[in-house]
C-alpha cells in the first residue's frame, strides 16, 4: 500500500487496511455530488451545451443548480449506499427512489444478468487505472523529492495531496470512456426511467455502445463529464492519500503517547 511503511508509521498491516478503509468512506461521502454530477453528464445523449435542443445539463454549476431545484440536496447522495459497497449498479440507483426500490424493479424487469450491465469495460478499465494511478503517484513523488529542497519536505501530507490529486487527473483521463460506457450499458434497459433525463438509446453490448457513441456524438462522445470527473478524481484521490496518511500517524501518535504510560506502569 503506498505510504504504507512499518517502521516509519509504527502501525500494524491491519492497523494501515483500517486507515484505507476510513479514508475511502470519508472521501466517498465528500465527492458524491461530483459523481452524481458526472453520470448525469455521461447518460446525457444531447450535447453537454446550452445551445443543444433538449439538453438539459451543460455546466457543473448549472447542473448543480437544476438537481437542487428539481430533486433537493438529497440527491447529491442518490447511490451513495451502493456507492460505498461498491455496487455495479452505482449509475442505475440514481434513477430510482431507493436502493431498495432500485434492487426489486432492476431484478423485476430485468432479472439477475442486469446487475452485471457493464462489467466488461469495467474489467477492461480497474487494471490500467489502478496501475496508472499507483504508478504515476509514484513517479510525482520521486520527482517531488528531487525538485523540492530538504528545508521544504516538512509538509509531507500537502505533497501527498498534490501527488495523489495529479495522478488520480491523469489516470482518469486515460480511462474515462471505459467508465462512460459502463455507464450507458449498466442504465440499458429503464429507457421509462431514464426519460426525464433526456433522449434514451438501447446498446446491444459493449461494441454496439462504441460504435452507437461514435455515430451519433463523435468522439466528444466518449468525453462527457470528463470535468466533473477530472475535478471528482484530483478531489477524491488526492483526499484518498492524503487522509490515509493522517490516519496512520493519528494511529502512531496515539502509539507513541500510550509508550511512556506503559514505561511508567
Amino acid at each position: 500500500m503506498v505510504g504504507y511503511d512499518p517502521e516509519a508509521k509504527c502501525v500494524s498491516t491491519a492497523e494501515a487496511a483500517a486507515a484505507g478503509s476510513a479514508s475511502g468512506f470519508v472521501t466517498r461521502v465528500l465527492i458524491s455530488p461530483l459523481d452524481v454530477i458526472k453520470i448525469r453528464f455521461q447518460l446525457q445523449i444531447e450535447q453537454l451545451s446550452s445551445k443543444a435542443p433538449g439538453a438539459k445539463y451543460h455546466g457543473i454549476l448549472q447542473a448543480a443548480r437544476r438537481i437542487f431545484q428539481e430533486e433537493g440536496m438529497l440527491a447529491f447522495w442518490k447511490g451513495h449506499v451502493p456507492a460505498q459497497l461498491l455496487s455495479v449498479g452505482y449509475g442505475a440507483v440514481q434513477i430510482y427512489h431507493s436502493l431498495h426500490h432500485a434492487v426489486v424493479t432492476m431484478y423485476q424487469t430485468e432479472g439477475p444478468r442486469t446487475f452485471y450491465r457493464g462489467l466488461t469495460p469495467t474489467i477492461i478499465a480497474v487494471f490500467p487505472y489502478a496501475g496508472f494511478q499507483f504508478s504515476f503517484y509514484n513517479i510525482l513523488q520521486q520527482f517531488s523529492e528531487r525538485m523540492i529542497p530538504d528545508e521544504g519536505k516538512e509538509g509531507g501530507n500537502v505533497k501527498n495531496l498534490v501527488c495523489g490529486s495529479c495522478a488520480g487527473i491523469i489516470s482518469k483521463t486515460l480511462t474515462y470512456p471505459f467508465d462512460l460506457i459502463k455507464k450507458r450499458l449498466q442504465v440499458g434497459g429503464f429507457e421509462r426511467a431514464r426519460a426525464a433525463f433526456g433522449q434514451v438509446r438501447i446498446y446491444r453490448g459493449l461494441l454496439d455502445c462504441i460504435k452507437q457513441i461514435m455515430r451519433e456524438e463523435g468522439p466528444g462522445g466518449f468525453f462527457k463529464g470528463l470535468s466533473p470527473s477530472l475535478l471528482k478524481a484530483a478531489v477524491s484521490t488526492g483526499l484518498i492519500f492524503f487522509t490515509y496518511e493522517l490516519f496512520c500517524s493519528l494511529l502512531c501518535a496515539l502509539k507513541n503517547a500510550e509508550s511512556p504510560k506503559r514505561k511508567e506502569g
